[in-house]
């Protein structure tokens, strides 16, 4: 049986473990043990299996991984999420559907010292969907406006999609992080727009909520913001100017979310062991995953089929970008059914070679459109994370009812990939900019 015949098998296999339950990081590493020892040889594959395993738990570069984790928890659990939302509200609550556009803004700004889609979905949740129903929010709007906005967790840096979609193609971080405020900030804004639009069409999903005086909107500005901006600077701003690794940008970031609610009183002893705890157990699956797409990968490279597919589609009568709207269609569909980040992992070794060295796109700006197709995934049905969270955070609120209001948000992502399909430079300006 040749190899590329394996490697279909293979990844068949895959989908098959998966959908009868077996978590992912155990897929990949399975189906790649396998694969590899049926291709090479069982000593062979047994050899790669614990080389990649110690390499990656060892790995300096995957050091940045709970660093940014830890800053993300500690904000989570300091109650920041909460200061922020007081501000979006009293800034702009008075606007047609303002508590959702509200819910926007904060999940932007809580996503830049957050990284995590998961983590900003339940943060916010649980602070801005009991205020919008008791504003009288429609669930539909109220649920799914939070669930969207918690997507943007993933693109605002720093994410944690772009640490692992940088260290799995030898990418630089910083020009990732760097890549992701635009497009991040788009997104936000056309959020916003579909807000608004929704509740100027049918005033019974948002009534208007009171106009806060001068005096509370500078109030709650100082009271919330100034510790994302600080956060910002210091460790992001540091990143980019060069003055930090990303391992080290993330250290700073966390202890600066640890001395900063240490010193305002928002953080006690019991929310900072559950930081700890959370962050401890999201970085085990994190690099379980990695561990399992590492082995997947050297599975896929020995089958050759990134190769033979790169040469499939060289030769495919058809221009780049109908190419790559075929991709991401693969994505989308895939996207349906695996976790954002674990998509990530699993389609990198298969896609990346035929888009950067096949059809000649910029591999940053193949990452962001990665971490915005990875980002309709965490709402999409059967497997939509966010709405999941947001599910915990309100279980009265049926699935259902939570997954009619995502359409509108799902036209804005599809809105924002066509703009950044059609001018690249919006993604690559700041890089470029800033790096050379």
């Amino acid at each position: 049986m040749s190899p590329i015949s394996i490697g279909i098998i293979g990844i068949l296999l895959f989908f098959l473990l998966m959908f009868s339950g077996m978590p992912i990081a155990y897929t990949m590493a399975v189906i790649g043990f396998i694969g590899f020892g049926v291709i090479n040889s069982v000593p062979a594959a047994s050899r790669m299996l614990t080389v990649e395993i110690f390499a990656t738990f060892s790995s300096y570069s995957l050091s940045v991984v709970p660093m940014f984790i830890l800053m993300g928890f500690l904000a989570f659990h300091s109650g920041m999420g909460s200061r922020l939302f007081s501000f979006a509200y009293k800034a702009i609550g008075h606007l047609p559907g303002g508590l959702a556009i509200a819910t926007q803004a904060t999940c932007a700004i809580f996503g830049a010292v957050c990284g995590s889609n998961t983590a900003t979905a339940a943060t916010i949740g649980a602070i801005a969907i009991p205020e919008m129903r008791r504003y009288g929010y429609a669930d539909s709007l109220s649920t799914a406006s939070v669930a969207a906005g918690g997507a943007i967790g993933v693109l605002i840096p720093p994410s944690v999609i772009f640490i692992i979609y940088g260290i799995a193609t030898e990418q630089s971080i910083g020009r990732l992080f760097l890549a992701g405020i635009i497009p991040g900030i788009l997104l936000t804004l056309l959020y916003m727009a579909t807000v608004f639009i929704l509740a100027v069409r049918n005033k019974d999903l948002a009534p208007r909520g009171a106009k806060a005086s001068y005096y509370e909107t500078v109030h709650s500005l100082t009271g919330g913001v100034w510790e994302v901006l600080i956060i910002f600077i210091l460790s992001l701003g540091g990143l980019f100017a060069g003055w930090f690794t990303p391992t080290e940008a993330g250290g700073v970031g966390a202890a600066g979310v640890l001395v900063l609610t240490l010193l305002s009183r928002h953080l006690r002893f019991a929310n900072l062991k559950n930081a700890l705890v959370d962050t401890t157990r999201t970085t085990g699956m994190i690099m379980l995953l990695v561990a399992g797409a590492i082995i997947f990968g050297r599975f896929m490279s020995i089958s050759r089929m990134p190769f033979e597919l790169a040469a499939f589609v060289g030769d495919l009568p058809l221009p780049p970008f109908m190419v790559m709207a075929i991709i991401l269609v693969v994505y989308l569909l895939l996207g349906f059914f695996i976790d954002a980040l674990a998509l990530v992992l699993l389609t990198i070794p298969i896609f990346y070679p035929v888009v950067v060295q096949t059809l000649g796109y910029d591999p940053i700006w193949f990452g962001v459109i990665i971490v915005l197709v990875a980002a309709m995934g965490v709402i999409t049905p059967p497997v939509g994370m966010n709405v999941y969270i947001i599910k915990g955070v309100v279980p009265s609120v049926p699935l259902e009812v939570i997954f009619s209001g995502i359409w509108p948000f799902l036209l804005a992502l599809v809105i924002c990939i066509s703009i950044l399909l059609v001018f690249p430079g919006i993604t690559t300006f700041l890089p470029n900019l800033v790096f050379n």
